[in-house]
């Protein structure tokens, strides 16, 4: 009786593969457990006069998370070898791969030799050597050996290859160990090292030496970063980094982390000796910790300390000109949210002195959303202190008239009670109302300050009513219109403010606080009187992808109380028009626009951004108008224009720019450049930028940065795209 060619088949590899873990179920080193035992599949399986085993044709077996194809497989029972013949890949786990031409291997497949064989470890680095050893399951050495993870084309030498007489892959520690190594470059002996270490690709954490940085300033000359990572246990470690430069800087920065059950602390800091500041030694830290807390609290801590202005500038790091340090518990749930912090601050900035700055701030709040209740809608209430505490004792104003500028010493303590509350009503055709209202009670205490100086306390409020009429329309092709006019009445008492106003003085307004009761940032001042505030908006949403949204307001007042400032837009009985814009379009184009224009069409303030986003470049623009306002502190109009983009040149090259320019001043801010090179084997980046500046306590400076990371080591940069070889 025949059976089909494809049954046949089937039934020789189910009998190759009984055959073949009986066999080796036999030998003695081996337990019966089904899991210990190996499966084969072959076309063909045949047992010689010698008692051999011959599987041939699509060989395939598969033992202990093992993978091993070839043409042929002999399998020796009184040696227990496997005789292989290729060609041959040994999958072994998820990240090692070895290929070959023939192979004398054990029964398990962990000892044994490969002969014109290649090791890929993570499918990034590949190590090719005329034999390769297979050792306890654990070790892989390889003789006469080239390790590179960049693509060969040809005869031509890789971008860049390490040779070495020997190399050992230690599976279990995920460490390469290099005998007489030598690194070249296109070809060319670059640097040799007697022994070298190097994480294979699969390890995220392992002391050693990390990529070094080379980094050139006008103030510190040329300079060489090379980092030294230190494991300290499975939670912690220490990032070392000594940096020399050329105009006798001298560096050590640090980095400390450390994670725990509930959470992690981070520490960065450095200490320098240069030609900058002679005979000083200057330093910076920066320690934050992030902790989860019983009852769904968080706790964030944050401190940081710095030598002097310019020390953050010349060594290139983040840049700030008030230093604060915290420490912040906060919960937040869906009906409520409780914070408290405490924030000592300590300028930097030129002629700010700190004994007159609060340098130490304290605040505490609940607030808590209710919905229903006897009069329906939703109301919230809200109760916060508040305190800043300033070293000075002197209770006099420096500018004479109680002004924008506190007193030198004042301190003040403050606690709020607010309750607001809100409800809608549909009305016939389409028309929505609203009723609202909030009002405050505080109690403030205020030392060092002769002018408020005693107890005082404050009630305030406000109620409004406001109408909203959307009128909504489908055009051709499925085009989506969308009006609304929007009418606001505010009363408010008019009363007069007699309290000191320190954390409401910038006002900002926009289509976000157009329906306020309260513009007003802070708590120490309150928007007072009657109002009328209008506005109309307009939404248009094209099926073709692209939106634009539009919207318009002003607000009427009953009278000038002279609350704010003109460069506010706020200020007389007519507010600025407040004009907004924005733009989407399908290519990846955003572009928002947001103005205030008084009644002579004087523009107050400006924002301007632009947006584009395509398959290889990356745009963004933006310009910021502010007119001059002595009670903010800006003496004279401020334009700025800021400009930062990407180009990809190729599949491995991409270009960035950025740059920033006072149009007032006429004169540049900052401006960068830079390029970066990827591909399969190799990460390069190079930047210049400058800033200028005239103050006198921060120097123009100008950074060349350059770094060079090869793929295949660690757990750090990832491969780029990899390169076609040319004909």
């Amino acid at each position: 009786m025949r059976t089909p060619s494809g049954t046949g088949r089937t039934l020789r590899r189910l009998l190759a593969g009984l055959a073949i873990g009986a066999l080796l179920s036999l030998t003695p080193a081996r337990t019966t457990l089904a899991q210990d035992m190996a499966a084969l599949v072959a076309n063909s399986v045949r047992i010689d006069a010698g008692g051999q085993l011959i599987a041939e044709g699509g060989v395939e077996v598969f033992y202990q998370g093992r993978t091993l194809t070839a043409a042929r497989i002999v399998y020796d029972r009184a040696g227990d070898r496997l005789i292989i013949t290729g060609p041959i890949v040994l999958v072994d786990g998820a990240d090692t791969i070895l290929v070959a031409d023939q192979a004398d291997l054990a029964a398990d497949l962990t000892e044994g030799v490969l002969t014109s064989a290649r090791l890929v470890l993570n499918r990034e680095l590949q190590l090719a050597a005329n034999q390769i050893q297979r050792i306890g399951g654990r070790y892989t050495q390889l003789d006469n050996t080239v390790a590179s993870s960049c693509k060969i084309c040809s005869t031509a030498a890789p971008l860049w290859e390490i040779r070495a007489r020997r190399v050992v892959h230690d599976q279990q520690e995920r460490q390469i160990y290099f005998d007489h190594a030598q690194f070249r470059v296109a070809g060319v002996p670059v640097v040799y090292f007697p022994r070298l270490r190097m994480p294979d690709p699969t390890l995220e954490r392992a002391s050693g030496v990390l990529a070094p940085t080379i980094r050139t300033t006008s103030g510190l000359g040329t300079g060489i970063k090379l980092p030294y990572f230190l494991t300290l246990g499975p939670h912690r470690d220490l990032t070392i980094t000594p940096y020399l430069s050329t105009k006798s800087g001298r560096t050590v920065e640090l980095r400390y982390r450390q994670a725990f059950a509930t959470g992690t602390v981070d520490l960065n800091g450095s200490v320098s000796r240069d030609d900058l500041l002679p005979g000083d030694t200057r330093y910076y830290l920066n320690a934050t910790g992030q902790f989860a807390l019983p009852q769904g609290f968080n706790l964030y801590v944050l401190g940081v300390i710095v030598s002097d202005p310019a020390y953050l500038l010349d060594y290139g790091l983040p840049e700030t000109d008030r230093l604060a340090s915290e420490v912040a518990i906060s919960r937040t749930k869906r009906n409520e949210h409780i914070s408290g912090r405490l924030i000592g601050y300590r300028s930097i900035r030129e002629g700010e002195v700190n004994s007159t700055l609060p340098t130490l701030i304290a605040d505490l709040t609940w607030h808590r959303r209710f919905s229903g209740g006897p009069l329906g809608g939703e109301a919230g209430m809200r109760l916060q202190t508040h305190g800043h505490y300033r070293s000075s004792t002197d209770p006099t104003d420096p500018d004479g008239a109680a002004g924008p500028l506190p007193a030198f010493g004042r301190d003040v303590t403050r606690a709020s009670l607010r309750l607001d509350w809100r409800r809608n009503w549909d009305l016939p055709m389409g028309i929505m109302a609203s009723t609202l209202g909030e009002v405050t009670a505080d109690a403030y205490r205020i030392g060092d300050d002769e002018s408020f100086a005693g107890s005082p306390s404050r009630l305030h409020g406000g109620v409004a009513v406001e109408l909203r009429w959307p009128w909504a329309k489908s055009g051709a092709g499925g085009v989506g219109h969308v009006i609304e006019p929007v009418v606001q009445l505010v009363w408010a008492p008019k009363g007069t403010e007699a309290l000191p106003n320190e954390d409401s003085v910038l006002v900002e307004f926009d289509e976000g606080n157009l329906f306020s009761i309260n513009r007003y940032p802070g708590s120490d001042a309150t928007e007072r009187g009657g109002r009328l505030n209008l506005g109309l908006s307009y939404t248009r949403v094209d099926p073709a992808g692209w939106t634009l949204s539009t919207a318009v307001g002003r607000v009427f007042r009953t009278e000038d109380l002279g609350q704010f400032t003109e460069a506010s837009g706020l200020d007389g009985r007519r507010s600025d028009w407040l004009a907004a814009a924005q733009l989407t379009l399908p290519m990846g184009m955003g572009l928002t626009q947001r103005l205030l224009v008084d009644g002579d069409l004087k523009l107050t303030k400006s924002e301007t951004r632009l947006a584009l986003a395509g398959e290889r470049y990356g745009i963004a623009g933006s310009y910021v108008f502010l007119s001059a306002d002595p009670e903010e502190e800006r003496p004279a109009d401020i334009a700025e224009l800021a400009f930062d983009g990407s180009y990809r040149i190729s599949e491995v090259w991409t270009a960035r720019a950025e740059a920033r320019y006072d149009i007032e001043a006429d004169r540049a801010n900052r401006a960068g450049l830079g390029v970066q090179f990827r591909n399969e084997c190799v990460s390069v980046d190079l930047s210049l930028s400058r800033r200028f500046t005239s103050s006198t306590n921060v120097r123009p400076t100008t950074d060349f940065g350059l770094s060079v990371d090869l793929v295949g080591f660690g757990a750090g940069t990832g491969a780029g795209p990899s390169r076609s070889c040319r004909r």
